[in-house]
């Protein structure tokens, strides 16, 4: 029995948070990297048009593979269903960043 998995990323990108879909989320080759393909949006044809959701289809229209730092992530869920990719202010103040920096090398030596 195959399942198809969907996954619900969201990120921050300049000073907004990204809640999109996707089908595919690994850990890229390059150390710090998620690697999101196979974006999913709302294909229905309807008169209600979520002008939020428009916005980033048309900014992810053609993409096939999004690459992004690990550190601009906040959350990757398993959904059964798709729900509104949207975009939305982030409120930096009730959030505590992770540190820029994941590895700092020694000094030179070797020695730590």
């Amino acid at each position: 029995m195959s399942q198809d998995h969907l996954y619900r990323v969201r990120f921050i990108n300049q000073d907004k948070v990204y809640e999109i879909y996707a089908k595919s989320v690994f850990q890229g080759e390059l150390y710090g990297f998620v690697i999101i393909e196979e974006l999913v949006f709302d294909t229905k044809t309807t008169v209600v048009v979520d002008p939020s959701e428009e916005k980033l289809k048309s900014e992810f229209e053609g993409v096939q593979q999004t690459i992004l730092p690990m550190h601009s992530i906040v959350r990757i869920d398993a959904v059964e269903q798709r729900g509104t990719a949207r975009i939305t202010e982030f409120d930096g103040s009730k959030v505590t960043p992770f540190p820029s920096t994941i590895y700092t090398p020694s000094g030179g030596d070797g020695k730590g």
